[in-house]
């Protein structure tokens, strides 16, 4: 169980954190699982910042490539867009707020399918699904919707969410472990992103 502390990091999965622990973890910092999806992000993180009270949140984690950066790379995200909430399928889908619905509504604040990140720099965008891409045609006819997206993950915007209503500021890490769409784990390189991700995190929080 977490305690109070610093900065709060969260990190999806028991494989990512324990290869994020095993290369040093990230001294100072509340170290925590948000859980797999974007549901269980929102949910766990949200309970995380009301228990917590930290003063800043980090994401870091395992992202798809949807672009030409290299395997093994990370990337620190300035926004995060969701995809699959609204109606229909592939070519046929409409984001909710195409119908007149918006993700949260209150007052004058309307949270559509865009969410700005803690991060200073060029755009660059994440894009948060439900169910990552199963194949390279799959992954293709993403980036032809989101053209703008770097990579795909499964809970950034979950969190992103439940940061925003509780006022509590996110950045995004993400390690590219592989090109979106490719399931053999075997091309992966998932211990060389993580590394990665935790360098670029370190180096954030140094400057933060």
């Amino acid at each position: 169980m977490p305690a109070r502390g610093g900065p709060l990091v969260l990190v999806p999965t028991p494989l990512e954190l324990r290869h994020l622990e095993e290369l040093g973890g990230f001294p100072g910092c509340v170290l925590a699982r948000c859980g797999f999806g974007p549901v269980a992000a929102a949910a766990r993180t949200a309970e995380l910042l009301a228990r917590l009270r930290p003063p800043r949140a980090w994401l870091v984690g395992l992202a798809g490539s949807l672009g030409a950066e290299p395997l093994g790379a990370a990337l620190r995200f300035t926004r995060v867009r969701l995809d699959g909430v609204g109606v229909g399928a592939g070519s046929a889908f409409r984001p909710a707020s195409r119908i007149g619905f918006a993700q949260w509504e209150e007052g004058e604040e309307r949270i559509e399918e865009t969410l700005a990140l803690a991060a200073p720099g060029a755009p660059c965008e994440l894009l948060t699904v439900g169910a990552a891409s199963a194949t390279p045609a799959e992954a293709a006819a993403r980036r032809a919707r989101y053209p703008e997206a770097a990579a795909e993950d499964m809970e950034a915007f979950g969190a992103a969410l439940a940061c925003r209503l509780a006022g509590v500021e996110l950045g995004v890490v993400r390690g590219l472990s592989n090109r979106a769409g490719e399931r053999d784990a075997a091309r992966w390189e998932t211990h060389a992103a993580l590394a990665a991700a935790r360098t670029r995190l370190l180096a954030e929080l140094e400057r933060a």
